[in-house]
């Protein structure tokens, strides 16, 4: 047996008693701790039990798969999930700070069991592995694709989904995100517009999950993206040129810190700060600029039979110059440039606090030269709360949008799609309102 011995010396009990100070100041800690750990338990357990309500209460109704009525405002189509087929979660496990799969194990898999919710896992194992899955996979039982990662995943399947044979039925099957990255930004738009209080972290992810469970799905925006090299992409998030993209790209060194990784990031670019030179024109949403011209006049597409996707009839080809109706920006100095269809950029960033899941805009933001680092930290501590476009900032501009075109000048550079790194150079792009089919609020 071990003999313990005590040894004291000449003013160890002002030690002692700082050692016991700290030692109630961690009890106190821990204890906080535990009643917030306690708390977070008890909402939990409220979410799964308004899932089991649901559920019980028979809240889905029986469409067959993909068979939604139409939506009045939009016209596109809305309904609930059909109750036949599983769900396909796919995880990517290295997304934000690797906490994927822990979280489907812990209260993903809890909820969607207490909800009886059938579902199917299906863990990535590399980049574009779910475009890969998605573009292949017999979607005939597949009741909705679940996300249960960043908004990058997400990317990923949509396009997949658009090089399907059968592309024009498959960008109907229900999706869902469940955020498990860093930015989040679907997820965040999506508690959004449920109009809720703001929550971050696992709050989301069960206010994401209840939605799921609910099974309501509604329209989504997409974006088809002609790039300079002739490859089309389609988008449901943003687009982003600048001080944005460079900070996305740039922060991914900081993934260990989940969301805080942007501001880190914002605040490491603003002291390199730099502009950038190229050329902006957009086509105005009707309402959003006195001076609009007829936007009813169409540019008509050189037929592409073997190509996917709805026809871009507001673009013209990259070589030409835009239509008549459109709006070039004068200047030719950006501090970044921003297009996005939802309300989020990030899970504490909100861009458009206007924006709608499928409101058939693109809202467009750009920042001119001439902002000093001051203001320009300013606008995104504002953005936090959506309160940016209130700030007077004159070098700001905020345009909702149904095209754009975008020239870069400045190389190298970066232009991010989605939050992924995207081929750099001149783009443009337009919304096809409703196009897709997203479960929310």
């Amino acid at each position: 047996m071990p003999t313990y011995v005590w040894l004291w010396l000449p003013g160890s009990e002002q030690k002692a008693t700082g050692r016991t100070q700290e030692l109630s100041e961690r009890h106190g800690r821990d204890t906080k701790r535990e009643r917030d750990m306690q708390g977070d338990r008890q909402r939990e357990l409220a979410l799964w039990r308004q899932a089991q309500y649901c559920r019980r209460a028979d809240l889905r109704l029986p469409l067959a798969q993909n068979q939604f009525p139409t939506n009045p405002v939009s016209g596109a189509a809305s309904g609930q999930v059909a109750r036949a087929g599983r769900m396909m979660v796919l995880v990517n496990p290295l997304s934000g700070r690797g906490q994927a799969m822990s979280l489907y194990a812990g209260p993903v898999q809890r909820l969607l069991t207490d909800a009886a919710v059938p579902h199917a896992l299906i863990v990535t194992e590399h980049q574009n592995h779910a475009r890969e899955l998605v573009r292949s996979a017999d979607l005939s039982e597949c009741s909705a694709l679940v996300i249960l990662s960043g908004d990058g995943l997400l990317f990923e399947v949509i396009n997949g989904l658009m090089e399907r044979e059968d592309w024009e039925q498959a960008i109907l099957t229900p999706l869902a995100i469940l955020p498990g990255g860093s930015g989040n930004a679907l997820a965040a738009s999506v508690h959004y517009y449920t109009q809720a209080d703001p929550v971050w972290g696992v709050e989301l992810l069960l206010s994401c999950g209840f939605l799921l469970c609910k099974g309501l799905v509604r329209p989504l925006d997409v974006l088809s993206l002609r790039l300079s090299s002739g490859l089309r992409l389609f988008s449901f998030l943003s687009i982003a040129w600048g001080f944005i993209a460079d900070v996305d790209i740039e922060s991914e060194r900081y993934r260990y810190m989940g969301a805080v990784r942007f501001m880190v990031g914002a605040l490491i670019r603003l002291a390199s700060f730099r502009t950038y030179q190229g050329r902006l024109a957009f086509l105005p949403a009707p309402g959003d600029s006195p001076t609009l011209g007829d936007s009813s006049a169409l540019y008509l597409p050189r037929p592409h039979p073997e190509e996917h996707g709805p026809p871009d009839d507001l673009l013209a080809p990259l070589g030409e110059p835009v239509p008549a109706d459109w709006t070039v920006v004068e200047e030719q100095d950006f501090v970044l440039v921003l297009a996005t269809s939802h309300s989020h950029l990030a899970e504490d960033l909100v861009a458009a606090p206007s924006a709608g899941p499928a409101d058939g805009h693109i809202h467009l933001l750009y920042v001119r030269a001439g902002v000093s680092r001051v203001a320009l930290l300013k606008l995104f501590v504002a953005m936090e709360k959506g309160t940016h476009l209130a700030c007077e900032c004159p070098h700001l501009v905020y345009r909702r949008v149904r095209a754009l075109r975008l020239e870069p000048a400045t190389s190298p550079g970066v232009i991010t799609v989605d939050g992924e790194q995207a081929e750099y150079g001149p783009l443009q792009a337009q919304v096809h309102r409703g196009y897709a089919r997203l479960i929310s609020g």
